[in-house]
């Protein structure tokens, strides 16, 4: 299994911080970056090979590429999208299908959390698609929320749901078995070849409509944050100075 880090991102929420750097180069503790904290958290969980699917001020990345491998002890490889400003994540993750077939431990590359969420995931592995879900925080309009049915499978991830029909929130965390990732890799492939606008997460929820089984692990009450403006930043600032 390897870990999996989406970078793509330009982040244009952030500016100017974003101007010259894609979002997960932002630092968020004196000069650590939300980067740094995945490859951290990856490496702690005991994962040592790590892809990072690149796309805006992709050269920023590749210029850190050789000091994160030795700061961390991993091997990095990098996957470039380049649509990376015009398609959703959709296509990042389907770019990185010969890495995933392995197995992989994902991670969004704008996500502040504990190491915890990584060795939740890993502790609770099963068949098919593991997501990290935040079940305590209220929900609003913003968030990635799920629906899961009674027998723990996955039946709806969008954020076009009322908060109050969700389990939780996806927080932006998975555990994609080898045994998952040729038909995750198709649904992803169906879903961006349909609006390329899509989030891989919806890419999920077409894996999960053709019987794939995703399930949930709940992280627990802890601090964590999706960096997507200059609030979260403030917050992922406030949090990640804790770990």
């Amino acid at each position: 299994m390897i870990g999996l880090v989406l970078a793509a991102g330009a982040g244009r929420r952030l500016r100017p911080y974003t101007d010259t750097l894609p979002k997960a180069l932002v630092p968020v503790d004196g000069e650590t970056t939300i980067m740094d904290i995945s490859l951290r958290n990856l490496a702690a969980a005991g994962l040592k090979d790590v892809t990072i699917v690149v796309g805006y001020c992709a050269r920023a990345v590749e210029e850190r590429k050789d000091a994160f491998e030795e700061k961390y002890g991993v091997t990095i490889t990098l996957v470039h999208n380049d649509k990376a400003e015009e398609w959703n994540n959709a296509y990042s993750l389907w770019l990185a299908r010969d890495q995933f077939a392995q197995g992989a431990l994902l991670v969004n590359g704008d996500t502040v959390h504990p190491v915890s969420v990584e060795q939740t995931l890993l502790a609770n592995r099963g068949p098919g698609i593991l997501l990290a879900v935040d079940n305590v925080k209220k929900l609003a309009d913003e968030e990635m929320k799920t629906i899961f049915s009674e027998d723990g499978r996955l039946t709806k991830i969008t954020k076009l749901m009322d908060p109050a029909d969700a389990f939780g929130e996806y927080i932006g965390a998975t555990v994609i078995e080898a045994s998952a990732a040729a038909e995750l890799a198709d649904a992803l492939k169906t879903t961006f070849e349909r609006d390329p606008n899509l989030y891989y997460e919806d890419g999920y929820q077409e894996y999960a409509n053709r019987g794939g089984e995703i399930r949930a692990a709940t992280i627990g009450d802890i601090p964590w944050v999706e960096v997507d403006n200059h609030e979260d930043l403030a917050k992922a600032r406030d949090i990640a100075c804790r770990y």
